[in-house]
C-alpha cells in the first residue's frame, strides 16, 4: 500500500468514525447490550428489535476508537432489513478476517473490506469487533439462544466482554 492509498484509507475510517449512524437509543427495545473492550477500553451500547428474523430497530451509543467506530457506522448503516442468520454469519467472518487472515465479508457488507488492514493490529480487534459482538449478544437474548457462532475459547485477554 503506497503513503497516498493509506491516507486515502485513513480519511475514509476518519470520516465513518466522525458520522455513526442510528445514534438515537430506542425507547423500548427487545435488547440492550453494552460490551466493552478490555484491552483498549472501547464501548459499545447497542438496543435491538427484531421482526420475526428481521432488524426492524437499531440504535447505538459508541465510545470507541477511530477504527471501533468506523466498525459502528459501517453496521449502523446496512443493519436494518438484516437477517438475524446474516448477522451471526458476519459475526464470524468478520472475527475470521480479523484473526485467521480470512476474507472481508462481501455483498451488502462489502463495506467492511475497509477495516482489513486491521488484522496487523491486533490491540484494535476488541473495539472492531464491538459492534458485531454486541449485536449476536442481542439476538440471543431476543431469540432466547445461544448462538452456534459464539467465539472460540482463547488464551489471554478476550476481545469483548459484557458489561
Amino acid at each position: 500500500m503506497t503513503e497516498e492509498e493509506l491516507k486515502e484509507l485513513y480519511a475514509h475510517v476518519l470520516e465513518l468514525s466522525h458520522n455513526i449512524p442510528a445514534t438515537d437509543r430506542i425507547d423500548q427495545p427487545q435488547a440492550t447490550v453494552t460490551m466493552v473492550s478490555p484491552l483498549c477500553g472501547s464501548q459499545i451500547t447497542i438496543d435491538l428489535d427484531l421482526d420475526g428474523e428481521t432488524v426492524s430497530g437499531f440504535g447505538q451509543k459508541v465510545r470507541a476508537c477511530t477504527l471501533g467506530a468506523a466498525a459502528a457506522s459501517i453496521v449502523g448503516a446496512r443493519i436494518l432489513g438484516a437477517s438475524a442468520d446474516e448477522l451471526r454469519e458476519l459475526r464470524t467472518r468478520m472475527r475470521a478476517m480479523l484473526k485467521d487472515d480470512g476474507p472481508a465479508p462481501d455483498g451488502d457488507w462489502s463495506a467492511l473490506e475497509l477495516l482489513e488492514p486491521a488484522r496487523d493490529l491486533i490491540s484494535r480487534h476488541g473495539s472492531i469487533m464491538l459492534v458485531f459482538d454486541a449485536v449476536a449478544e442481542a439476538l440471543d437474548e431476543i431469540q432466547g439462544e445461544r448462538s452456534a457462532t459464539k467465539a472460540p475459547d482463547r488464551k489471554g485477554i478476550p476481545d469483548t466482554v459484557r458489561a
